[in-house]
């Protein structure tokens, strides 16, 4: 596994208290669905994510129905282990 660190995003820098990525549960799959709301909350400058990383640990919002319950690291697959190619549903570039 190659991985990389996504906390910081593009509208908030690293303060954390004002990230807008959420990971909300599902209940009915017992699943964390990781949402990147608007271009302000893009994760940037995570360094190997552009071209290397296939693993990322993720800071998101903890929501559970109504409930947000602040920040919490997640692993996150973003790359295929076979061909890495880019997963569905996850975007990633490098800033050159």
């Amino acid at each position: 596994m190659l991985g990389c660190y996504a906390q910081t995003e593009l509208g908030h820098g690293s303060n954390v208290k004002e990230l807008e990525t959420t990971a909300t549960l599902d209940m009915a799959t017992d699943e964390w669905v990781l949402h990147t709301p608007t271009i302000k909350a893009t994760k940037f400058w995570p360094g190997s994510m552009g071209l290397m990383a296939n693993h990322a640990i993720v800071f998101a919002r903890i929501v559970v129905g109504d409930n947000d319950y602040g920040v919490s690291p997640f692993m996150v697959q973003i790359r295929s282990l076979e061909d890495h190619t880019v997963l569905p549903g996850v975007s990633c570039g490098d800033l050159g």
